[in-house]
């Protein structure tokens, strides 16, 4: 699912790198890796913040996940920031059907932005037919499922049109790459004896969509959609600003323990196995089908933008909250 041009292993964060700045002085010799360390620090840090303001360090683990494997990463970390609405467009004359994912940013599980510029449109037809040669359907029969409200969200089930009878079930992703532009003269490293070599001079933050099948089990108890933050609405107010603060003074020793120096991040609960475990959800996409061995399609997809986790600014939580001036 992921391309092997863009391995996590480009970037540095994925370690969860200890928070240690170079230091200069004069006379020093520096090289390349020093002033990578430098800034790999910078991002590091930047990334930490953002990754515990989005949800890493107050939350809870899922019953029976041992608390050391959780590691230093957060698994409920990050989430939509702003736009990023994926939709359906239709088939009309020439153009063919198409999910789209409006411009916007998000925020993955180690802080890194992902901003995606400009509006990214997958074909639909394109995506079912690749899928049903690469394996000739059978990842597309596991993913083909019926009962759909029970892999809804509340609100495309309250406000949405009727699910199809049955469907094939595929989730939408954003994930942080990096991307190497600008070649500049550099002296050759490794073993090479070149005159004329080049390095990469600017690295790109860059994102990856993918359209992922969800044929990894989905049924009564498991949904495949990410654990939600618990929902405090019903309780008083002085019984809500206990939780909050329970929530995180006991956050850190469940998801703050040691990192794998290898780099190595657990899977979220619900993660698509085999996907980058940094990447960020955003739509669930319901592709009717007709009772069939490969299933064929039978309608257009439908998609549900319900259950992501978002993050809202903190105006419109002081909105939220009556915390606004009159």
């Amino acid at each position: 699912m992921n391309s092997s041009l863009r391995p996590p292993s480009d970037d540095p964060l994925y370690a969860l790198p200890d928070p240690a700045r170079p230091h200069y002085a004069t006379g020093m010799l520096l090289d390349a890796g020093d002033f990578a360390d430098e800034q790999t620090y910078h991002r590091s840090r930047l990334a930490r913040a953002l990754a515990l303001v989005s949800g890493d360090g107050a939350r809870r683990l899922p019953d029976g996940m041992d608390p050391d494997a959780a590691g230093a990463a957060g698994l409920f970390a990050g989430g939509t920031l702003a736009g990023l609405r994926v939709r359906q467009v239709p088939a009309a004359g020439e153009a063919v059907e198409e999910v789209r994912i409006s411009p916007g940013l998000a925020v993955d599980r180690l802080g890194r932005l992902v901003e995606l510029p400009r509006a990214v449109c997958l074909r639909v037809t394109r995506w079912f037919d690749g899928e049903l040669a690469r394996d000739g359907g059978d990842a597309l029969r596991l993913a083909a499922l019926d009962n759909l409200d029970r892999f809804a969200s509340a609100r495309l089930i309250a406000d949405g049109p009727a699910l199809p009878a049955r469907a094939v079930i595929a989730d939408v992703f954003v994930r942080f790459v990096t991307c190497r532009q600008a070649l500049t003269p550099a002296f050759a490293s490794g073993p090479f004896d070149a005159l004329d070599a080049v390095q990469t001079s600017r690295l790109r933050d860059a994102f990856e969509v993918h359209l992922v099948l969800r044929g990894d089990g989905l049924d009564d108890n498991f949904d495949g959609l990410p654990q939600q933050d618990r929902d405090l609405s019903a309780l008083t107010p002085a019984e809500r600003r206990a939780a909050l603060h329970d929530a995180v003074l006991d956050g850190w020793p469940d998801i703050g323990g040691s990192g794998d120096a290898t780099g190595e991040l657990p899977a979220a609960p619900g993660h698509p196995p085999g996907l980058d475990p940094t990447a960020v959800f955003l739509a669930r996409v319901f592709v009717p089908v007709a009772a069939g061995d490969p299933p064929a399609r039978s309608g257009d997809a439908l998609v549900d933008n319900g259950r992501r986790r978002v993050l809202p600014h903190l105006g419109m939580l002081a909105g939220a909250m009556g915390l606004v001036g009159g």
